[in-house]
């Protein structure tokens, strides 16, 4: 077990339908839950024609967290992982509700891409079955998108996020919850064009064992075994049986089936259709049900940090290796930043540890731009890692990485850190700063090392101290930082070098 290990660590999950939350203990072999908390918060329900969330869902949502907060509020910021999903990530008030949210819970909440999701979802399913050679498909719906992956043992290989789900569908073709044959074939048409896209490609890919991963397939699976339409899993006959006892209701509010409850009758239709359209477009035979999901993928994921094994540092590696980032001059620049970080952490209130790993991956992905062309290269950069696939990354962390790779060079963008989260604006913008000075610091290079240099902060000052004569003797370094002084005066910073 890693030094400074937290006794218990914590995933929340703000899903669509449903918020959950899962307290374990980090053993050596991995986690034991000790508490799990789930509450039907039906976010994705509140959420309006111009994707705005309504006051009942914000209240429901908070009232859940604060609920949730009582019992991880007094863990340590970094043992409690949350996250938000495909409502969140569609809101156009995200921001806003998640800093409410964030008091409400006592931790951080990062909203995550469908792709991130799909990662988690396959990592909590992985670590929830026996690891074998089979190539697997999981499938995950939940209330506004449905996740597909086909991975092998812990490794995901192909990772999708639809936007359709048990919340959207409903919405959509049961807003009355009157179920009829008609709109059942609907909305599974629906379900049917939405994954036509990828359809092709996942069965080419093939799997040997598919594996269902959420409250609506467990439910699913278990109303099948109650009522004897399905003896293990679930398959397309009772399918059948299920959907012809949905239409004999007629309504949801008319649903009395066993293994499936109040709340999640309400969303079943929706659900249903989903999986009528995925056996359908996938040739599914059968399903199983697995335990893991989203809230145990985080889980593996936090503790995955803590034991320094985080993903979003192969993340980036594999970025810059794939737009052929020099690595040598990446670790140049990585070190030197990392080193003037150290120098001015206290002064610049740059300590964490989060600060020092953005400005790491900031350096090692600072020329990945190049690849496209030399000409506004840390535009190209900024671009890749904005709008990119970066697993492990939430939205924001993507959004902060980005700026530093826009910032590197040329004209300081003060107005580029407006835009990201408050808590960020100043230390990314300081980070910046530092990134700059090791690219130019490194300009030539070359292995030569760089001398002891001293380096303080006093408010926006910075001010860099070389061995006596050693600048004078370097006359192109002398006027690049000269340079790099005016350009950070014009966004309030002043550089002194000597």
């Amino acid at each position: 077990m890693a030094d400074h290990e937290e006794s218990e660590v914590a995933a929340v999950d703000l899903g669509s339908n449903s918020f959950h939350m899962i307290v374990a203990r980090p053993e050596p072999d991995g986690l034991r839950v000790v508490d799990r908390l789930r509450e039907s918060v039906r976010l994705a329900a509140g959420l309006d024609a111009d994707k705005n969330l309504d006051e009942a869902a914000r209240e429901r949502a908070l009232a859940c967290l604060e609920r949730f907060g009582q019992r991880v509020r007094e863990l340590p910021r970094g043992a409690v992982r949350a996250v938000g999903t495909n409502t969140l990530r569609q809101s156009r008030d995200a921001r806003a509700f998640v800093a409410e949210a964030e008091a409400a819970l006592g931790h951080p909440i990062q909203v995550v891409s469908g792709y991130e999701e799909a990662r988690l979802i396959y990592l909590g399913v992985a670590h929830s079955i026996a690891d074998d050679d089979d190539r697997r498909l999981v499938m995950d719906i939940g209330g506004g998108s449905t996740e597909f992956i086909i991975g092998e043992h812990f490794i995901p290989k192909e990772m999708e996020s639809l936007h359709m789900g048990c919340v959207s569908a409903t919405r959509q073709h049961f807003a009355d919850g009157r179920i009829t044959e008609k709109r059942l074939r609907r909305a599974e048409v629906a379900a049917r064009r939405e994954l036509e896209p990828i359809a092709a490609r996942y069965r080419r890919l093939g799997w040997e064992r598919a594996i269902g991963a959420s409250g609506t397939i467990k439910a699913i699976e278990r109303c099948l075994h109650a009522n004897g339409w399905s003896d293990t899993g679930i398959d397309a006959a009772g399918l059948a049986r299920l959907k012809a006892a949905l239409i004999d209701a007629g309504h949801v509010d008319k649903l009395a089936l066993s293994g499936v409850s109040d709340a999640r009758a309400q969303v079943l239709p929706g659900g249903l259709a989903v999986l009528l359209g995925a056996f359908d477009q996938l040739g599914l035979e059968r399903l199983e049900a697995a335990d893991g999901a989203l809230r145990e993928g985080l889980l593996f994921d936090l503790l995955g940090r803590i034991r320094h094994q985080d993903v979003r540092t192969a993340t980036v590696m594999a970025t810059a290796a794939r737009y052929h980032a020099d690595s040598d001059q990446a670790q140049r620049v990585a070190t030197t930043a990392e080193f003037l970080r150290g120098e001015v952490a206290q002064a610049w209130s740059l300590d964490a540890e989060l600060f020092g790993d953005m400005l790491v991956w900031a350096a090692r992905t600072h020329e990945i731009g190049l690849d496209v062309s030399h000409s506004q290269y840390h535009k190209h950069g900024d671009y890749i890692l904005r709008h990119g696939d970066l697993a492990g990354f939430s939205r924001e962390e993507q959004q902060v990485l980005a700026t530093l790779v826009r910032a590197h060079r040329r004209k300081f963008p003060k107005g580029v850190f407006k835009d990201l989260p408050a808590d960020w604006q100043d230390a990314a913008a300081r980070l910046a700063v530092l990134l700059r000075l090791a690219v130019i610091l490194h300009r030539a290079r070359s292995d030569e090392p760089l001398p002891v240099m001293d380096c303080q902060a006093d408010g926006p000052t910075l001010e860099l101290r070389f061995p006596k004569d050693w600048l004078d003797a370097r006359p192109l370094l002398a006027t690049d930082l000269q340079e790099e002084a005016e350009l950070l005066a014009s966004a309030g910073f002043q550089l002194r070098s000597a």
